[in-house]
């Protein structure tokens, strides 16, 4: 929805309140974009630790959302699970009314909210339910990569089962449509991994690659898709394989996420791919032992708002290039 003078209206989510979500947000009050923000937040919660941190806030847009009990910096309370919640529900009912053009999220906490009795597997999957979308994509980009997960929260012995020609199409074919339509890649080149150490090494190392996904890279080519493997993914993120590429797909959480943590996890993001909604979010956890402290880098904060704005004006570029290994990690353990 176009804000005042026709400015796109993005709504943060606050995250965890004893997290470094809240202190993500009021540094919004030192940064311009070209887009109107509104955190959802209790403003009783954000004042105080403005407060405590010495910051003039003034300048930040905050639709309340109360919590449901007192919060104290690093301290979990699994009465506020509920108060998570509420943030992330208004923020999706204002995206599907045309309120907001965006929704961007900080941290939250998974345990403490499957602790309170609600069953919660990660904003991806919270998501896809709330807007009743059969299929999302998790992708997380940053130094200049875009890499997309086959599968996400899975024990690792579980992966390739999951791993089903339906669902490995559905994928591309999700990923593919949202590189178009979201970021304006005209033809997207799409590296994908191969499941088994040397992508099965001709059957040699597993036969997921023979049998699963080179049938469905072979059915997609056909139409026109731009995909190449299964390559090793011990090679796959290496630079001159990488080069000329717009995405590339993993087949399980680790085997990807790994080098884009080393790559770019202090100004790296997570966005949800194949919403019809537009969200993104940082690419790491609630930092417990950080928040209160100042010590909290809002750079991932920054990025995701910058991609979202991308996204609404189809941008071509939805992470900074740089160099692998100049970003280091701040903010403690990844949350999707």
């Amino acid at each position: 929805m176009a804000g005042k003078q026709g400015v796109p209206l993005i709504a943060v989510t606050s995250g965890e309140p004893a997290g470094i979500g809240p202190e993500l947000c009021l540094a919004l009050a030192a940064k311009r974009f070209p887009v109107r923000l509104v955190i959802l937040g209790d403003r009783n919660l954000l004042a105080e630790r403005a407060r405590l941190l010495e910051l003039d806030i003034a300048s930040l847009n905050i639709l309340h959302i109360p919590m449901r009990t007192s919060c104290t910096p690093g301290h979990l309370d699994a009465a506020n699970a509920g108060y998570v919640l509420d943030m992330l529900d208004r923020a999706i009912a204002g995206c599907q009314s045309g309120e907001f053009a965006a929704m961007v999220t900080a941290p939250v906490h998974k345990g403490v909210i499957n602790d309170a009795g609600i069953h919660f597997s990660g904003h991806t999957e919270y998501l896809a339910e709330k807007t009743g979308t059969a299929r999302v994509v998790m992708m997380l980009a940053g130094a200049g990569l875009r890499v997309a997960l086959a599968t996400t929260h899975l024990p690792l012995r579980d992966v390739p089962a999951a791993i089903t020609r339906d669902d490995l199409e559905t994928t591309l074919r999700i990923l593919h449509r949202d590189l178009v339509s979201r970021f304006g890649i005209e033809a997207p080149r799409i590296l994908v991994a191969g499941l088994n150490p040397h992508a099965g090494e001709g059957g040699h190392m597993g036969r997921e690659e023979i049998e699963v996904i080179t049938p469905v890279l072979e059915k997609l080519r056909a139409e026109g898709m731009q995909l190449i493997g299964p390559l090793p993914a011990d090679t796959l993120f290496t630079h001159h394989i990488l080069a000329g590429s717009h995405a590339q797909l993993a087949m399980y959480h680790d085997q990807g996420l790994a080098v884009l943590k080393y790559a770019a996890f202090a100004d790296g993001i997570n966005v949800t791919l194949g919403l019809p909604i537009v969200r993104t979010s940082v690419d790491h956890g609630t930092a417990l032992d950080l928040a209160g402290s100042g010590r909290a880098d809002p750079r991932s904060l920054f990025a995701a708002i910058e991609a979202a704005t991308a996204m609404i004006g189809k941008g071509h570029d939805l992470a900074k290039p740089q160099k692998i290994g100049q970003s280091q990690a701040i903010n403690g353990p990844r949350q999707q």
